[in-house]
This record gives structure tokens, C-alpha cells and sequence, in this order.
């Protein structure tokens, strides 16, 4: 790559700006973008996240009033330019205007004030673009507690352009670095005004080192110590049997504060609910429309929403402790569980990511270079409990541990090591079979520790939340319509023994409280007579015959079918097919439904063995058509997808089996 003749590069263009923003992995590029653009976009402290450029907007007040609109896009964390890695490829791309990218008006690049010898080599290879160039000198406060002083004047003649000293995590010089992207676009901004350093090692790092001697002074120029505290934790947090313990321990707490914390806003949330259907039917009459707005609609929804605050704070929480630096630590630790299993060190972003959705997951295994390794990644990533299996696992160990949170934060954390162990085992087999081959170690930049941003967390889990309601809103509400029509249709005869009932309740005194229960009873006989005879009835029938190994009756069957379109739908699904199993709790929220139901035989729909089958089964099946889908591409050929849903339905369906005779065996029913 060369320089282009120096020449000032005007922007007063038609079109807006576009502004290239790029960095090392973690300098806080993706917080800077969040800053600049008002985007909810995904922050993390190890290299691999951000595999996709993003585009935002800016608009920004110049020095004579006007606004200027910029377009910004966010590219991937990169060490340097010229590696033949996906990441340094996608911004090489983007710079130079190849494939469907166009060519930036400028660039910004976003340096870690704590390490200028590594972040400066990047720089170079940016000024050999010629771009108009602003640094932003992100962590500036760090270094000046590690007693660095950075001289950005000195700073910025050694590098020719623009070096704007910033705290993107607090937000502070915000302001200096928009008025200089308006100056830009006012005035022109040239070429970088000193000569491009020579590319290669050879040539960058005695610029590089030039550029520190004139410019940095104080304990650590270099940035190569490390204070004694952070060694301290590095040494624990990274050790081969502490850091797992540790991990352990804190994947458990933050289990525990899920399940505990979140019970309030789930109970307002079933509140709203009941006060919705309750409005609702106050004001609609009688007839069908009223029956799929209460039962189909509001009654489905409720079933999944309500688990909101279970999502919210989960994200919430991982956000915390991605912006400590404390994952990066656990992903190095985990690199050498990795490794054993035959899986690389750079599976674990992609399985990491799997935990919120399997899709980007997938999508982040392109980052992995051997093709083995990627398709063993690809084939083990939905085994992560992604927040789609959320709400079953929330209902389930519920159920479970009823007023128990201890035991039900420790069973809920069970589901994601349960699910990693399966994972683990299953890349073990494939890389042993189909898969031949060894596996490559990750290589890993420890970022600082900081003080974690809390509206970085907010937005975080604020995006995680509405990205769940949307789903709420359409697959979901979809589903909920189709299910409640196979549920209530064909219409049939009340059965005889809930006649007899109503006439014994005739007979009786208006208002005594034996005729009320004999209604009650005579209602319950009749929903499950109408549920039992409807489309949906003989759907489950149909499959039964499948799942009764595993403890399951009609009913569950058609919500294990259903969340094979979407996991999470298996609760709504049990809303809709379960309405009127509680008709002597008219009050009765979403789980006390689910847990006061019964079979057609009247004993219980969910007794302990059965909830317990249920709960491994959602942690170790493919339920997702999405994903099947996403695998397909990703990996090449459906033969991948279809081997996916095979062995994971398959495996499901053998540890469900055992898990349900097993407890029986033990007297627990």
C-alpha cells in the first residue's frame, strides 16, 4: 500500500461524510461508537466480537451553528493491517473501498494511551493510506494513574494529524473529538502532514519507538510494566485450578442473582397481564374473537414475557463483567479446556456468543481459520444455552425448587454447564471421527482492568430486552394464534359426567359453595374434554407415542413440538392448551397455571421426574429452525444441518429417558 500524493482531502460532498473508525481490540473502539453514534452496539474485552462492520449516524454542531451529518462505520479490532486473519481482511476492505464497501473520507482511530508501542503500529499502517486522520487517545485516565504523561501537541506533529485525548467509558473529551470532525467537514482536513513510515516490522517499530521518546515521559513510556495488583489478579484469575473454581463461582453468583432478583418485576409483569385480560374481557363479547384475545393472544404472550427480567438482567450482569476485563481472564483459562477437547482457543468468542443466540455464534466462526475447527465449533454451538431456553429454564427449576432460590440459582447454572459439558464431549467425538485433526491455541491480549460502564450494561440489556419482545411480537404472537385455533377447534359436546355435575349444581341453592365447586369441576371436565378432542389434542396423540419414554402426556408433547420452531414458545404453548386447568384460581398467574396442571387421568402434568426429563431435554435439543438454517450455510451443505439435528435430538432425547426412569428408580416421581 502507498501514500497518495499529499494533497488536502476536501469533504464538502453531496453525500455525507463517511468516517472509518478502527483499533487494536480492546481500546474501547466499539464504547467510542456507541458515544459518538447513540447505537446499541455490542462491547466486549477479547478480540473477535466485533467480526462485522456496523454503520451509524452522527450529527454534529459546527463552529458557525450548522449541523453536519456524518456516517461512521465500525470496524473490527485489529492488531494490524496486513495480517491474513477475517478481521484485519474486512478493514483492509473497507479502507480501500474493495468489494461492497466504499472507500471512507477520513478515518479515526482509536489508540490505547496505555500502550502506545502496539496501538502506534497500527497507526502507521493507516497513515500509509493517506486518509484524513484524527487519533482518538482513548484511557487516558488509566494511564496517568500507571504515572504515564502523554504529550498529545508533541503527539500530534510526530504523527502529522489530529490526537484528541478521551475517556470513551465516561465519556469525557467527547466534546474536543466532535469539534474536530466538524472542522473537518468545514475546512478540509489534509493528508497526514509528515512522510508515511515504512511498512514491515523493520520499519514501523523504530518509528514507532521515535514517536514515544519524543512524546511519552513518566514511570512506564512504554507501557511494558505491569502494577503488582494487576499481576496478582491475573495470576489468580488465569491459574489452571483457581481460575476454574473462580469462574465457577462466579458464573454461580450471577446464576443466583437472576433467579433471586428477578421475581418482583415477574410478578408486576403477571399483574399487567391478568389486569389486560380482565380489560379485555370487560369489553369484548362473547364469541371467538374474545377467546383468541384472551386465551390465544394475551394468554400466549404473558406465558413468555414474563421472563423478561430473567433476560434483562442476565445481559445485564455479563455486560458488568465483560467491561471489567474478568471474561478475557476466563477465556484464557477456558482456551486450555478448549484445547483438550480437540476444539481451538478461537472457539470460544463464537461459544460465547452462542449463549445469547446461537445465529452470531455461528457467524463468528468464520474468525476460526482451520476449516475443521470451524465446523466442529459450528455443529456444538447451539448446545449453549441461548436466551431463547431462558423461560423453560426459569418455569422448570421453578417448579423444581419452589421458594428454594438457592437450590433453583444452582440448578439454573447446572443448565449451562450441562449444556458446555455436552458441547465438549460432542467436539471430543466429531474431532476423533468425521473430524480429524489437532486444534490451534488461541492467542489472547489481557486488557486492563476497569470500572465497568454501567450505561454500557443499561444498553446492553435494554437491547437483549427489545430484541426479545420483537421476537414476542411476531413469531411468538404467531404461534399463540395458530396454537389456540388447533386448541379450541373442532368444537364438541360437553361429556356426560360434566352434565351430571351442572345438574347436581342446579339442584343445589344459588350461591352455596358446593354448587360453585361442582360448576368448577364441571368447567375443568369440559376444557379438558374440548382440549382433548381438538386439532391439537390428536396432534399430541399422534406424537405421543414418541415421547411417553420420557414422562410426557399429549399436552407437553405439543409444546415439545412447537418450541422446534422456537424454544421459547413452549411456555406460551402451555398457556394456551392449559387455560381453565386453574378455573378455581381465577387469579392464578402464568406459572402457577403451569404448576397446578393435570393430565386427563387428574394427577399432576409436572410432577418432579417429569420437570426434571423436561429440563434436559430443552438444555441439550435442537429447537431451532434458524439455526438449522444458519448451520447450512456456514457450514457448506445440509448434510451438516441435518447431522445437527439428528445428534442432538438424539442425545436429548437418550439423557431425558434416563434422567426420568432414573429418578423413578430412586422413588422420585
Amino acid at each position: 500500500m502507498t501514500a497518495p500524493a499529499s494533497t488536502p482531502h476536501q469533504l464538502h460532498l453531496e453525500r455525507s461524510p463517511r468516517i472509518a473508525l478502527l483499533g487494536n481490540p480492546n481500546t474501547g473502539k466499539t464504547t467510542l461508537f456507541n458515544r459518538l453514534c447513540g447505537l446499541r452496539a455490542k462491547t466486549a474485552n477479547f478480540p473477535g466480537t466485533t467480526t462485522d462492520a456496523r454503520i451509524g449516524s452522527c450529527s454534529l454542531e459546527a463552529d458557525d451553528g450548522s449541523r453536519v451529518d456524518f456516517e461512521i462505520i465500525d470496524l473490527p479490532g485489529t492488531y494490524r493491517l496486513h495480517l491474513e486473519l477475517p478481521e484485519a481482511r474486512v478493514c483492509r476492505q473497507a479502507l480501500t473501498g474493495e468489494g461492497l464497501f466504499q472507500r471512507p473520507d477520513a478515518a479515526v482511530i482509536v489508540v490505547d494511551a496505555t500502550n502506545l508501542s502496539r496501538n502506534l503500529c497500527l497507526a502507521g499502517e493507516l497513515l500509509t493510506l493517506g486518509l484524513p486522520t484524527v487519533v482518538a487517545l482513548n484511557m487516558v485516565d488509566l494511564a496517568q494513574r500507571r504515572g504515564l504523561t502523554v504529550d498529545t501537541e508533541s503527539l500530534s506533529r510526530q504523527l502529522g494529524c489530529p490526537v484528541v485525548p478521551v475517556v470513551a467509558r465516561k465519556g469525557q473529551g467527547m466534546g474536543e473529538l466532535r469539534s474536530a470532525l466538524s472542522r473537518m467537514s468545514a475546512s478540509g482536513l489534509p493528508t497526514p502532514a509528515v512522510p508515511a513510515p515504512p511498512l514491515g516490522s523493520d520499519g514501523l517499530e523504530p518509528w514507532v519507538d521515535a514517536i514515544i521518546e519524543a512524546s511519552v515521559g513518566g514511570a512506564d513510556a512504554t507501557g511494558s510494566e505491569t502494577d503488582t495488583l494487576t499481576e496478582r489478579l491475573d495470576n489468580a484469575f488465569t491459574h489452571s485450578v483457581l481460575g476454574v473454581l473462580l469462574f465457577l463461582g462466579v458464573m454461580g453468583g450471577l446464576f443466583w442473582t437472576v433467579f433471586a432478583f428477578a421475581s418482583m418485576p415477574m410478578d408486576l409483569i403477571e399483574l399487567i397481564f391478568e389486569h389486560l385480560g380482565g380489560l379485555a374481557a370487560g369489553l369484548l363479547p362473547d364469541g371467538a374473537v374474545k377467546d383468541l384475545i384472551i386465551d390465544g393472544v394475551i394468554g400466549g404472550v404473558a406465558g413468555t414475557v414474563v421472563f423478561l427480567p430473567q433476560i434483562c438482567l442476565l445481559f445485564f450482569l455479563i455486560s458488568l463483567l465483560e467491561d471489567t476485563g474478568y471474561l478475557a481472564r476466563a477465556a484464557f483459562v477456558m482456551d486450555r479446556i478448549l484445547c483438550r477437547f480437540g476444539l481451538p482457543g478461537h472457539a470460544f468468542v463464537p461459544l460465547l456468543s452462542s449463549h445469547a443466540c446461537a445465529l452470531p455464534g455461528i457467524i463468528s466462526s468464520r474468525l476460526i481459520p482451520d476449516r475443521k475447527d470451524r465446523l466442529a465449533t459450528i455443529l456444538i454451538a447451539p448446545f449453549m444455552s441461548c436466551s431463547a431456553r431462558l423461560p423453560v429454564y426459569v418455569l422448570l427449576t421453578g417448579l423444581l425448587f419452589k421458594d428454594r432460590p438457592l437450590l433453583g440459582g444452582l440448578a439454573f447454572a447446572g443448565c449451562y454447564l450441562i449444556g458446555a459439558g455436552a458441547a465438549l464431549g460432542s467436539a471430543f467425538l466429531f474431532r476423533k471421527t468425521w473430524l480429524k485433526g489437532r486444534s490451534r491455541p488461541m492467542v489472547l491480549e489481557l486488557p486492563s482492568y476497569k470500572l465497568p460502564s454501567l450505561q454500557t450494561a443499561l444498553l446492553t440489556a435494554f437491547h437483549q430486552g427489545m430484541a426479545f419482545l420483537r421476537n414476542a411480537g411476531t413469531v411468538i404472537v404467531s404461534i399463540c394464534i395458530v396454537m389456540w385455533w388447533l386448541s379450541a377447534y373442532p368444537k364438541v359436546e360437553p361429556p356426560a359426567p360434566a352434565l351430571e355435575l351442572r345438574e347436581q349444581a342446579a339442584s343445589l341453592p344459588d350461591g352455596s359453595p358446593m354448587a360453585d365447586e361442582l360448576m368448577s369441576r364441571a368447567a375443568q371436565l369440559e376444557s379438558k374434554n374440548a382440549q382433548a378432542q381438538s386439532f391439537a389434542g390428536h396432534l399430541g396423540r399422534a406424537a405421543q407415542p414418541i415421547f411417553a419414554p420420557l414422562g410426557y402426556d399429549w399436552q407437553l408433547t405439543v409444546g415439545v413440538l412447537t418450541s422446534f420452531l422456537a424454544r421459547e414458545v413452549f411456555v406460551s404453548t402451555l398457556a394456551v392448551l392449559l387455560t381453565g386447568d386453574a378455573v378455581d384460581e381465577p387469579d392464578a398467574g402464568v406459572i402457577d397455571q403451569v404448576r397446578a396442571a393435570t393430565r386427563d387421568d387428574g394427577s399432576p402434568l409436572l410432577t418432579t421426574a417429569t420437570s426434571a426429563s423436561l429440563l434436559i431435554f430443552f438444555v441439550l435439543a435442537m429447537q431451532c429452525l434458524p439455526t438449522l438454517a444458519v448451520t447450512r450455510k456456514e457450514a457448506g451443505g445440509r448434510r451438516w444441518a441435518l447431522l445437527q439435528l439428528v445428534y442432538m435430538s438424539s442425545l436429548a432425547w437418550v439423557a431425558a429417558f434416563i434422567t426420568f426412569h432414573g429418578l423413578q428408580t430412586l422413588g422420585i416421581s
